[in-house]
């Protein structure tokens, strides 16, 4: 057991997401109010915690040297492995020398009674169950790092992508409600919070109760409007939204909000209807096309992001020329381009037609090529502009940097007092 007399230590790594980041934010605070004091990852640490992702493609590979980057450094101390990787992998993980714990999906939030039983020198222990099991709610939000803070209202997916182990990673799709998202924000606003970035792992379908059943009469809607009124909170944005349930009313509510901000980031996946089928998304690309419109007639400032994925089994020079052309002909303002790479336990597994590496990484070069193209273009319409900053208090190498209200980043020379503060700015 570590020693009780002296106050023991714990630092944390982050793989992956925002949903993660607020995560591993909250563990941080627990385990602080458990008695733990914080080091930096890259100091000694009687416990490491390393909350991981699936999504990227070397999961695995990174994780592994984030352990050994400590074993050389910290032999005696305890390594504690949590996240998406460790729910859908535990037993690779116990296999890695030097890791001490892993925690699931279901008992990440009980990490201060795990690491309470641990001994260095044990075998590793694996606490993890079948996510069909997994249900309960646990409120996260990131905070003392940055001026956005990214809380999660939701967590979880009912979808079956063909591509995604999310679902397996992280379970059925459940959420806070409306009042506790809303004494959140209050809480945060008094904290001194400017910006709350609101995530999930799908967002658009808040409003299903802790178990994953519909228990709650209200949905994302609901939310956007209750958080509208929370007062001393200046901006919020939407992290992701799928835009089959980005609807109407949200997207006219945003354009006269008090506080959402014209910013909507909008996972599109690919632009041909065929590869859409494929990937069993819940949309076509006509759809997304008009929401794209609908959201440009109300907001000609409104930035519009857009995840894409290249290289899907299947999709042919043909398809991606649709993917490309149809990414051109919208006024979006950039683009989030992934590389697809294989996932164990997927239906994408099933399909033939692979394609090869080298032309997965082409097409992406090309996308991010052409997002480039859009982020240029869109700032340069907004040049003479006079827009509204949050500037965040970090220094780096004299300079200092924040956001506009439609996602234009500004970087200027360092001047505290603007830190955390709202300024108008001239582009």
């Amino acid at each position: 057991m570590l020693a009780a007399t002296k106050k023991k230590t714990v630092a944390f790594h982050t793989l992956g997401c925002k949903l993660n980041f607020s995560e591993t934010s909250t563990l941080s605070r627990q385990l602080e109010a458990d008695g733990f004091e914080k080091r930096e990852f890259t100091d000694v640490a009687d416990v490491y915690v390393i909350n991981t992702c699936s999504v990227t493609d070397n999961a695995d590979k990174e994780c592994r040297q984030l352990v050994r980057r400590i074993q050389r450094k910290a032999p005696e101390s305890l390594v504690v492995i949590t996240g998406c990787y460790a729910q859908l992998k535990p037993k690779e993980i116990a296999d890695i020398p030097g890791v001490d714990l892993v925690l699931g999906a279901a008992e990440k939030f009980n990490i201060t009674k795990h690491i309470a039983e641990l001994s260095k020198g044990d075998s590793t222990r694996i606490s993890s169950c079948d996510i069909e099991a997994v249900s309960g709610f646990n409120s996260s939000w990131s905070q003392g790092d940055r001026t956005r803070t990214f809380l999660k209202v939701q967590d979880g997916c009912d979808y079956s992508c063909s591509f995604c182990t999310i679902p397996m990673a992280r379970g059925k799709s459940r959420s806070d409600n409306v009042a506790n998202v809303v004494a959140n924000a209050e809480k945060l606003a008094a904290e001194g919070v400017k910006e709350i970035v609101l995530t999930g792992v799908n967002l658009g379908d808040f409003g299903k109760g802790p178990d994953g059943n519909l228990k709650y009469e209200e949905n994302f809607f609901d939310l956007v409007k209750a958080l509208d009124k929370v007062e001393g909170i200046s901006r919020y944005r939407i992290s992701s939204i799928e835009p089959n349930l980005l609807t109407d009313e949200i997207i006219d509510y945003v354009a006269q909000s008090r506080a959402f901000m014209p910013h909507f980031h909008i996972p599109l996946q690919s632009g041909s209807d065929t590869i859409l089928g494929m990937m069993r998304r819940r949309y076509k690309r006509q759809l997304y096309a008009d929401r794209v419109t609908r959201i440009k007639q109300l907001m000609p400032h409104c930035a519009i992001g857009v995840d894409v994925i290249v290289g899907f089994p299947g999709e042919t020079d043909a398809h991606f020329k649709e993917t490309f052309d149809f990414l051109h002909s919208l006024d979006v303002s950039y683009l989030h381009v992934f590389t697809y790479s294989e996932r164990d336990n997927t239906k994408a597994l099933e399909i033939a037609d692979v394609v090869p590496v080298s032309v997965r990484n082409d097409r992406n070069k090309t996308l991010r090529n052409l997002s480039y193209m859009k982020q240029q273009y869109f700032t340069e319409q907004h040049k003479g502009q006079t827009r509204t900053v949050l500037f965040e208090g970090h220094e780096k190498g004299g300079m200092m940097e924040g956001y506009t209200d439609n996602y234009i980043r500004i970087q200027t020379p360092f001047r505290a007092e603007w830190a955390n503060q709202l300024v108008d700015w001239t582009i």
